[in-house]
């Protein structure tokens, strides 16, 4: 049975009494009735060829009170995209694909692309930021979740907590991340959240000064979570990032436009496995190299943007204090991996530690050559503002290609 705390920052939703899914989904039923509700599934097609994206859909089918489901598909060509439009058609719910790079939705993006509108790179965040805009086009949902399509362990119960505390009209939340345990293989996983993003929350505590900012970032369980939800309107005037920031990124702009009471998260299972990142790929980049290099550059933006003095000095003394609080964070991890019984690689510990402690350098480094680097997606409200016709225009493209005309 999970702990009920609350830090009183923000609301914590525990799983205390390990209700079934045909109890919570009776009451999601009424709640649909009040409050439409919506899916986004950012996808590449080899998501499609792999189990785990195969039993989520299947037990989506199984969910009768979502009124539509988006999904954004990357690295598909035409053919790729047809055999898309099977796998996909068994959801018995309302369903558009996104076919990211067919000839219609690229020719939008060049069209934004020439007026600096359109995400800088292909990547989660573009995909996510496409189906957000199809998403508004479609006005068919009060509130909408994400998750990723690579979850070894999804089960329908995942979404129905996840959207509970926007669909329930007795709540006025705006916002809801998912947390959940991460062991797997008789083993602890997520080494990001653990093992980089804790730690460094509290250096940068140490090396700055107090933030409230940070305070509420490391509130969060799982701040790396990809499962969040939110109404839909909220997606009008978020700026995204388009790299491995997102999910930090979207904390953040919650936290820029959203008080703390209106932000809550949810356990929504005792237990979370999906595909797991290698350190680096073979040439050195990639992997959680990249993604982590990526997430501390997001946190970096942040603080600048709240008047933080960031110096070349100052990220080596974040870079020896990180490491000394990573190192301590990691021990207490082997003392629980061992109560617990599970195995512990203190060797890849070890790896992983220094591997993100070299992130940090390089992110501080990156960071102050490109200062006026412009990661974020431009909001919808400022596209909307330039060309006033793109949410329909998006709608009629996605339209064409699910009806066959391709």
């Amino acid at each position: 049975m999970s702990d009920f705390y609350q830090n009183g920052i923000i609301t914590n939703f525990h799983n205390l009494a390990q209700r079934s899914s045909d109890d919570i989904e009776r009451q999601m039923v009424g709640f649909a009735r009040r409050r439409k509700m919506g899916l986004i599934l950012p996808s590449l097609f080899s998501e499609l060829e792999g189990p785990a994206l195969d039993n989520i859909i299947g037990q989506l089918t199984q969910v009768n009170w979502l009124e539509e489901i988006v999904i954004g598909l990357d690295r598909a060509d035409r053919d790729q995209f047809m055999f898309a439009r099977e796998f996909f058609s068994r959801l018995p719910q309302r369903h558009r694909i996104l076919w990211n790079d067919g000839p219609r939705l690229k020719a939008l993006d060049d069209e934004l692309a020439r007026e600096g509108l359109a995400p800088a790179q292909a990547g989660k965040g573009r995909n996510v930021w496409y189906c957000s805009g199809y998403t508004l086009a479609s006005d068919r949902t009060e509130c909408v979740a994400l998750h990723d399509c690579d979850i070894v362990t999804y089960d329908r119960s995942m979404l129905a907590r996840l959207l509970y505390p926007l669909a329930n009209p007795a709540f006025q939340y705006e916002f809801s991340k998912g947390f959940y345990a991460r062991v797997a293989n008789n083993k602890l996983n997520g080494r990001v959240s653990r093992l980089l993003v804790g730690p460094l929350l509290r250096s940068l505590q140490k090396v700055y000064g107090h933030s409230e900012y940070l305070d509420y970032l490391s509130s969060f369980r799982y701040p790396l979570s990809g499962e969040f939800a939110m109404r839909t309107q909220v997606l009008n005037g978020i700026k995204i990032p388009g790299d491995w920031g997102l999910e930090i990124g979207v904390l953040s702009e919650i936290y820029r436009n959203h008080t703390t009471r209106q932000c809550c998260q949810v356990e929504i299972a005792d237990n979370y496995d999906h595909k797991h990142q290698p350190l680096a790929e073979e040439d050195g980049s990639g992997g959680l190299r990249r993604m982590s290099n990526d997430i501390v550059q997001s946190l970096l933006r942040k603080l600048a943007t709240m008047g933080v003095p960031l110096t070349s000095d100052s990220f080596r003394v974040l870079k020896a204090t990180y490491y000394r609080n990573a190192l301590d964070v990691m021990e207490i991890y082997n003392h629980q991996a061992a109560m617990s019984g599970l195995s512990f690689d203190q060797h890849a510990e070890e790896a992983a530690v220094e591997m993100f402690t070299q992130s940090i350098l390089e992110a501080g480094e990156s960071f102050m050559k490109r200062p006026n680097d412009k990661p974020f997606i431009p909001s919808w409200n400022r596209v909307r503002s330039a060309f006033p016709d793109i949410l329909p225009r998006l709608w009629q493209a996605v339209e064409d290609d699910n009806q066959g005309k391709v």
